[in-house]
């Protein structure tokens, strides 16, 4: 079942898929260019009837990927993990949350614990650290930040 979920994703986004792996029956990872990623959204929520179930950053020290993770319910649970690799220099990609609202609030997490900018968001206020007590551009989840 899995294969055949892979192969209609891959036939219904064509190039904007760089690569995929079946990790089990249950777990897909498929790397995309950030650049995509509301048209991949938006095919795997709106077409494919996937639940959105959260995103996660991971630092690299020379890179960062934001990973999108989306639950097939209708089709066995399958969970399906949409990854964008980010420079370091400049992590920025569009926001998801213009087509998936559930995707804001974690967008807005990831930008304030990470430094990850999401392009076009429509409410990029602080969500965790107090803008008082906080200074802008220190990020306390990367793996450079330095308690001292």
């Amino acid at each position: 079942m899995t294969e055949k979920i892979v192969q209609e994703i891959q036939q219904a986004l064509g190039k904007k898929i760089k690569s995929v792996v079946i990790k089990n029956s249950q777990r897909v990872y498929i790397d995309i260019d950030p650049k995509a990623i509301r048209e991949v959204g938006r095919y795997l929520w709106k077409d494919r009837g996937a639940r959105y179930a959260i995103a996660t950053t991971v630092d690299n020290r020379t890179s960062f990927e934001v990973i999108h993770h989306f639950s097939l319910d209708r089709e066995g649970g399958v969970m399906v993990s949409i990854r964008s690799v980010l420079s370091r220099e400049k992590p920025s990609m569009p926001s998801l949350a213009t087509v998936i609202k559930a995707a804001s609030w974690i967008e807005r997490e990831m930008n304030e614990l990470m430094g990850v900018e999401f392009e076009g968001h429509p409410d990029m206020r602080r969500l965790i650290l107090s803008s008082e007590h906080w200074p802008e551009g220190v990020y306390p989840l990367r793996k450079d930040f330095s308690h001292r």
